[in-house]
């Protein structure tokens, strides 16, 4: 059965998986994977271990592109990139923000993530950047 998109992508865009936890819901897409994380919480390693467990099982072994589409106020550790870069098939992430403040904070989270990373003011123009990034 097809899902709704809630992000209304593109038409080849096929939604095919949604898990919802207290922290965040994430959305699998064929190669890309959107997380939107709930007001107030804290994201980091400790935190979301299982989280990332249980998507890189539904991912396997596919490339994959991570968008953070930042639609509610919540903490991110940094210094937990370090543990991204290690997934060698996550190609890049985009982060999602609407907020010029939203924007400076993942200006500095640039710093501390060594594979391709951008800032989109749009779920749609970062989709298109992920799908660019992985299949150039």
């Amino acid at each position: 059965m097809e899902m709704a998109d809630p992000h209304k992508l593109t038409v080849e865009a096929e939604l095919e998986h949604v898990l919802k936890t207290d922290l965040v819901t994430v959305y699998f897409y064929t190669d890309i994977v959107i997380v939107e994380a709930k007001e107030g919480v804290t994201l980091s390693y400790k935190t979301a271990f299982s989280i990332l467990v249980m998507g890189l099982k539904y991912v396997g072994s596919r490339p994959f592109v991570y968008i953070a589409n930042r639609v509610n106020s919540y903490s991110v550790n940094p210094n937990d990139y370090v543990y991204l870069e290690k997934v060698p098939t996550l190609k890049g992430i985009a982060i999602v923000t609407p907020t010029e403040l939203g924007k400076k904070n993942a200006e500095l989270e640039l710093n501390f993530f060594r594979k391709p990373m951008e800032i989109f003011d749009n779920v749609s123009e970062a989709y298109l950047w992920g799908k660019q990034l992985l299949h150039s």
